[in-house]
């Protein structure tokens, strides 16, 4: 018997949410796959679409429980790729932008397995353009900044310069950082920023059961407390969310 041929390995973005925002590679990719694997970030109307002959793997990661760590995840890539299966890596957003997909091409790179990034419409525009806020805007933003909201704990130190992001003055989109909520407004409250500053934590952005808590920095926290936010979800501080009153509800 000849030798296997190795095979690929799609690292594919599904947008925010929303099935009508995956792209059409995505989508095409999506159903020729031999092997998909999955977490909770896409949501289940995309999930729904993945093809029944396909082995579906679930390696979610949901806050403090992820059902298969980072590294177990590259070795399945590199063994299913390697098998000669078509692999899908399906990833919500893009899954260059807070989505570990650098560190999957790395590995897969290193095992010298062929692979392909598919962008995905980020969630970090995607969601607040949906609630009526354009991240920017000439009165409100000329800039905008995206940040984790939740670093990698094995870090000694915070990468994020809060005292710089407490001064800058544009939009502040923060991803995954709804249960390190109190501690970033902490953290940008104590570094000067304008307790009146607006906020936004939109929930489920792009989906029909989308949730928009709106508040300042003073008392988003409590808002969102009352409110029982959860994740998923997407902070977006400053001017800009102003807008949503007007453009949130057409």
């Amino acid at each position: 018997m000849g030798k296997t041929k190795t095979g690929k390995v799609y690292l594919v973005g599904s947008g925010p949410g929303d099935p009508e925002l995956l792209t059409i590679k995505a989508k095409r990719l999506i159903e020729a796959a031999d092997v998909v694997l999955f977490d909770q970030l896409p949501g289940k109307a995309i999930l729904d679409m993945l093809p029944e002959r396909a082995e579906k793997i679930d390696v979610g990661k949901y806050a403090g429980d992820h059902t298969l760590p980072q590294d177990k995840i590259n070795e399945l890539l590199v063994e299913r790729a390697r098998e000669g299966k078509t692999v899908v890596r399906l990833k919500g957003g893009d899954p260059y932008l807070f989505g570990r997909g650098g560190e999957e091409a790395v590995e897969l790179a290193a095992a010298g397995i062929e692979f392909e990034v598919v962008p995905g419409i980020t969630s970090a525009i995607a969601v607040p353009a949906y609630a009526g806020i354009p991240v920017t805007h000439r009165d409100h933003a000329s800039a905008v900044i995206f940040i984790t909201g939740h670093e990698d704990p094995i870090k000694e130190d915070s990468a994020l310069d809060w005292r710089w992001l407490s001064e800058f003055d544009g939009t502040l989109v923060i991803l995954m950082g709804v249960s390190e909520l109190e501690k970033n407004v902490q953290e940008l409250l104590s570094h000067g920023k304008d307790p009146d500053t607006p906020v936004a934590v939109i929930e489920r952005g792009t989906r029909p059961d989308e949730r928009v808590t709106a508040g300042v920095l003073r008392n988003i926290v409590n808002e969102a407390k009352k409110r029982g936010v959860r994740a998923p979800a997407i902070i977006v501080i400053g001017g800009v969310v102003k807008l949503h009153e007007l453009l949130g509800e057409q």
